[in-house]
């Protein structure tokens, strides 16, 4: 894999628990940059287009034990498992490994979003999370982890609501990390951002690679 790099990027105790409650709706808030209808064949990894900045920011930082460091994009290769088709989506686990000299920790939601163009210019709106945050663990070089995608069948769209525009791949951002990578997968996808429903979901970083 080759990856790829787009540019981006006293409160009084009333204010306070309006922050709070404004964090307990998690489960469909927009991920990092996002998915739609897989509809070609597999997807390998390849440098990306050109560079962008993020379209929201990161999973919030987690602590980790001494010793061990959250796992960057340059300790990552991204590629893309087989898919199950349910109901008008495509399901396919992101896959990530760890191939660095050495262990780090993983744990949240990636920021995933179609692009397209030599300038890697986003389509659409990013993947929406659902379910819950998972919990961290740790990736030893050579172990893999995976975040299931949702590519809604975009040809379900009316054209005129959804605007279909060819796309390269997937733009992603492990979690809690800022530099993006590039998973080349050409189909198409929906540039409006008023299509009914999400033409991307993400769900939460597990172990293993989900095949």
């Amino acid at each position: 894999m080759v990856r790829g790099h787009f540019p981006r990027i006293g409160l009084g105790v009333a204010a306070v628990a309006a922050v709070l409650a404004g964090c307990g709706t998690a489960g469909t808030e927009n991920a990092q940059p996002q998915s739609g209808a897989p509809t070609t064949p597999g997807a390998t990894t390849s440098s990306s287009p050109s560079t962008s900045q993020p379209t929201s920011e990161p999973d919030a930082a987690t602590s980790t034990k001494a010793g061990e460091t959250l796992c960057k994009s340059g300790d990552l290769k991204l590629s893309l498992g087989r898919g199950d088709a349910g109901a008008g989506t495509v399901y396919r686990p992101l896959i990530f490994t760890n191939v660095s000299d050495h262990p780090c920790v993983i744990q949240g939601f990636p920021g995933v979003s179609y692009v397209a163009g030599e300038d890697g210019h986003q389509v659409g709106p990013a993947a929406v999370r659902q379910g819950e945050k998972g919990g961290a663990f740790t990736l030893n070089n050579g172990d893999t982890a995976y975040a299931e995608v949702g590519f809604v069948n975009v040809q379900n769209y009316d054209t005129v609501t959804c605007q279909p525009q060819p796309v390269r791949g997937l733009r992603v951002y492990p979690p809690q990390e800022t530099a993006s990578m590039f998973v080349e997968l050409p189909t198409t996808g929906c540039a409006s951002e008023k299509i009914p429903g999400d033409q991307l979901t993400v769900k939460t970083i597990e172990k293993g690679n989900g095949e």
